[in-house]
């Protein structure tokens, strides 16, 4: 469904899904270039990284466009005053957002669990635990996502749905792994891995809140905006800023010899 945009509205938007896709491109350039600086055990971890944000870009780059496309701008008045955005006719199309999470959240858990001290077999037994449980979480919220006004009790019941598994994930992240984390000989690889799988939940704790915006009383294009606004700083944090973090964890573990 659209709803009428104020100027100032479709401009906070425009401006935060283009900060979005820049922080992304940019991480992406960044990840794939340093590459070389990180030892081989550690180079996939380190492209996975990468191919979140640069997934992310992709994403990104349609979710804009299709918020250009679904507005036009009447002819500024005579005064130069420019009036608000009328609705084209064209849907904007907010899937592309899941269908990035989808692919990408999984994808965040495995690169924090390889870089930690795991045996193969343990990482790919907890990537895909993880990465399953990501896959439900997101599954299980994107059909409350499209109800925004009126019955918004089963957008109450997606939302507890999709908490099961995130609440694993959650757990998982801070207890079931922190014992991998805390058998790191580096004091400070130690604490970079803590902080990774913290600022991951830490990020991913304001998509619930952010999901719940219209159960609390904003509705219409109140709730588009702050839906938007909500999920674009979420997916910075928890993309690039955690990704970051990999990185640094990365170089230091390639500093000691890849141990």
């Amino acid at each position: 469904m659209m709803f009428d945009m104020s100027a100032g509205q479709f401009d906070m938007v425009y401006n935060a899904l283009s900060l979005t896709l820049a922080s992304m491109m940019a991480s992406t350039l960044f990840f794939w270039l340093r590459l070389g600086s990180v030892a081989e055990k550690y180079k996939t971890a380190l492209t996975i990284t990468g191919l979140v944000t640069f997934i992310a870009s992709y994403h990104y780059f349609r979710i804009f466009n299709s918020w250009v496309d679904g507005y036009s701008f009447p002819a500024a008045g005579a005064d130069g005053s420019v009036a608000d955005p009328t609705i084209t006719g064209k849907p904007f199309n907010d899937a592309y957002r899941y269908m990035d999470w989808l692919l990408t959240v999984p994808m965040l858990l495995t690169e924090i669990v390889m870089c930690m001290k795991l045996s193969a077999d343990e990482i790919s037994s907890n990537s895909w635990k993880l990465g399953s449980a990501a896959a439900l979480m997101i599954a299980l919220g994107y059909p409350g996502e499209l109800i925004i006004e009126g019955g918004l009790g089963m957008r109450w019941m997606y939302s507890a749905a999709a908490m099961v598994p995130f609440l694993y994930i959650v757990h998982t992240l801070l207890v079931g792994l922190k014992g991998a984390a805390d058998s790191e000989s580096d004091p400070n690889i130690k604490s970079m891995l803590n902080m990774a799988c913290l600022a991951t939940v830490v990020s991913w704790c304001t998509y619930p809140v952010v999901y719940i915006l219209p159960m609390l009383g904003l509705g219409g294009s109140s709730a588009v905006v702050g839906i938007q606004l909500g999920y674009c700083l979420s997916d910075v944090i928890s993309k690039c800023g955690v990704g970051f973090l990999v990185y640094n964890i990365t170089i230091a573990k390639s500093e000691k010899g890849g141990y």
